[in-house]
């Protein structure tokens, strides 16, 4: 990551353009007229509109019934493979650890400018506070700014780049991160045995619990003078193995590609949004799906919401896993290391899914 040292342009904080008054947002927010959000998506009617990812309930992996333990599988195993997406409630994370982790953040993005200032990023590793994604030179932005540290290996954790205010902040990093860490170590496990694997194989690939790789990007949306030119976050798949989001409990914003359409993911009480990285793409062979995701801008409401990236170990080579390899279903994907692969959304930003669809190699 040594090649990406700097910002190509000054940086522009969103909510400070957003709190200065403007009624129309700069030229380098607009999105070309085919990557702007609709109210409703081409050709879908009302009731496409209302559907919503799947919602899972945990609990039931905990009960006596095995009748019952083996549905949520199957429901878990059915999104993995035909959304890419799903909520889980009932998922052992406090809802009161939620609500401070969600407060806490907020009232950071609420602190005075030149406080936040203090923990400005760099590409190089982009953690602290940010309000872009890539390098390129005269790119479209989007209408964000956001926090990024990392939480694992517990080597590359530095205290001094996460907020010293709210007092409350580094201690409920700890806290928030160490809880959504294990519930992602849980999800590992379930995910694993659906595809038949043994239930640590895929948390083996990532490098194991000490080893696996965990940041928090905590993102916030101002509103928008105007949200239908723009985008919050632009469409992409995440490039890790998975992803655990705590989404802002009053304003939805998260849009899911379904086929040729987006839909909205209607958040549920104390629910996480949990979706499919590239990583898990490449290990699984294709079975499991990254799929497209985007953010939309509101007029009216700010938005926080949180994302934990639970990856592999940066310097291991990430490839199908050899029992979902056959011959009528060769491997779809040459090796590659995470921090090789990173280095793309690094340098282009969210780019739909045009890297991990570059490495197919049908072989």
């Amino acid at each position: 990551m040594n090649c990406l040292q700097s910002w190509p342009e000054p940086i522009v904080r969103v909510q400070s353009l957003a709190e200065s008054g403007i009624t129309a947002i700069p030229d380098l927010y607009i999105k070309p007229p085919a990557k702007r959000p609709s109210l409703l998506p081409a050709n879908c009617n009302q009731a496409e509109v209302e559907v919503n990812i799947p919602v899972i309930d945990l609990q039931n992996l905990l009960n006596q019934e095995e009748s019952l333990r083996e549905t949520t599988l199957r429901s878990i195993s059915s999104a993995c493979r035909e959304w890419g997406f799903f909520q889980v409630v009932n998922h052992g994370v406090s809802e009161e650890l939620m609500k401070r982790a969600r407060d806490t953040w907020r009232e950071f993005f609420g602190l005075p400018l030149d406080v936040k200032q203090e923990y400005s990023n760099k590409p190089s590793t982009y953690e602290g506070y940010g309000s872009r994604l890539g390098v390129e030179k005269g790119a479209i932005l989007d209408w964000s700014d956001y926090y990024f540290l990392h939480y694992m290996p517990a080597s590359l954790r530095n205290h001094s780049k996460w907020p010293a205010l709210p007092s409350s902040c580094r201690k409920l990093i700890e806290e928030y991160s160490e809880a959504t860490v294990r519930l992602c170590g849980t999800l590992m496990k379930l995910l694993s045995q659906n595809l038949g694997l043994e239930e640590d194989q895929l948390l083996n690939a990532f490098g194991g619990e000490e080893n696996i790789g965990a940041c928090l990007r905590v993102n916030f949306y101002p509103k928008c003078p105007q949200p239908d030119l723009t985008l919050g976050l632009s469409e992409h798949s995440d490039p890790g193995g998975l992803t655990l989001l705590l989404p802002d409990e009053n304003v939805a914003g998260l849009q899911v590609r379904k086929g040729q359409n987006w839909v909205t993911v209607k958040p549920v009480p104390n629910a996480f949004i949990v979706n499919i990285g590239d990583q898990m793409q490449v290990l699984s062979n294709a079975i499991y799906k990254s799929v497209e995701h985007r953010v939309i801008a509101n007029s009216v409401k700010d938005r926080v919401s949180l994302a934990l990236f639970y990856n592999p170990k940066s310097d291991l080579l990430i490839q199908p896993a050899k029992k979902l390899v056959t011959k009528d279903r060769p491997a779809l994907y040459a090796p590659m290391t995470f921090d090789q692969y990173r280095l793309f959304i690094r340098t282009k930003g969210p780019c739909g899914k045009a890297q991990v669809e570059s490495l197919k190699s049908y072989e």
